[in-house]
């Protein structure tokens, strides 16, 4: 019974009152971010103001300021946590594909279906005139890379596809020509209807079926390989 007692931790235990005072500061930033993503969204970084943001997330604008500095840094971590969501929807979404074309349609609908990719893109223009943004950037773009490589791989695994590029590259390939083609669409107004006909179009074709279904190997098509295996079904990437 002394024993049980000794281990529980009283009501004012200094290291309670720390975990609670992080778990309420973990909760207000991801208010605050959650708010500031919609303002910006609508209103763009000059748009929204400091005060706008803490209204909305009901906390106090000295709360913006003790979390993230500046408004500019909250713009930054908004934008690269949209993005990090919107990869993982996209890849939730390709995990019901069965052939490689539809594992790219799933991944290209979800990407422009949103202004994540935009919002993500406006940010790494910010980042040229703050170069202590820069580092947030570089990791959310390299978790992209690492977990769109972890996912394209493993349906290649699953489903014994065989891809046309080094998956590595296909990966980081797609992000580059979904936030191409996404900024230039929203120059041009296009509709995510078009954005989606637009990035399938540039991305081609990255992998095809196979009929053997015993190995579930990862391999590369060599180039002497591609141009008979082009009439197959469709295309992945990420």
């Amino acid at each position: 019974m002394a024993a049980t007692a000794a281990s529980e931790s009283p009501a004012g235990d200094p290291k309670h009152a720390v975990r609670a005072t992080r778990a309420a500061g973990r909760k207000m930033r991801s208010l605050l971010l959650d708010a500031a993503s919609r303002l910006f969204k609508e209103q763009g970084l000059a748009g929204a103001s400091i005060t706008d943001i803490a209204a909305a997330a009901d906390a106090f604008p000295s709360q913006i300021t003790y979390y993230f500095r500046t408004k500019e840094a909250l713009f930054v971590e908004a934008a690269c946590r949209d993005m990090l969501y919107v990869a993982r929807a996209a890849e939730q979404a390709a995990l019901r594909a069965e052939t490689p074309r539809d594992y790219t349609r799933a991944l290209v609908e979800t990407v422009t279906a949103t202004d994540s990719v935009a919002f993500f893109a406006e940010a790494l223009t910010l980042t040229r005139r703050r170069q202590d943004l820069a580092p947030l950037v570089e990791r959310t773009i390299e978790r992209l890379h690492s977990e769109g490589l972890r996912a394209y791989a493993g349906q290649i695994e699953r489903h014994g596809w065989r891809t046309l590029r080094d998956p590595a590259a296909t990966s980081r390939r797609f992000w580059a020509v979904a936030i191409g083609v996404i900024l230039e669409g929203y120059a041009m107004g296009r509709s995510a209807e078009e954005l989606c006909s637009e990035m399938l179009r540039v991305l081609g074709e990255q992998a095809t079926g196979t009929s053997s279904g015993d190995n579930r190997r990862l391999r590369l098509v060599d180039d002497s390989s591609t141009s008979t295996s082009t009439s197959r079904d469709g295309e992945a990437s990420s």
